[in-house]
């Protein structure tokens, strides 16, 4: 059972986000612009998460950068900075 949830960690650590739409849709939600998504990123959010870099304009017109994390099946992803 421990191997096979490494092998689903590492899997989904490779792969980033479920999909970039998702992790667009995420920003996008929140009120983000102009969304450049920078790639799958190894620190910064749980166990249980994947992440991927951004690069986007904040509701206030600021340039940010920062990591959707995305849970695993039905949690959701969230932004983070």
């Amino acid at each position: 059972m421990k191997l096979l949830r490494l092998a689903i960690l590492a899997t989904w650590a490779l792969l980033g986000c479920s999909s970039e739409a998702d992790a667009k849709r995420a920003l996008e939600s929140s009120g983000y612009s102009h969304i450049e998504l920078t790639g799958t990123r190894w620190f910064g959010c749980g166990e249980n998460e994947t992440a991927d870099g951004f690069q986007a304009t904040n509701p206030r017109g600021q340039q940010v950068t920062g990591i959707v994390c995305c849970g695993l099946a039905f949690k959701g992803c969230t932004v983070r900075f």
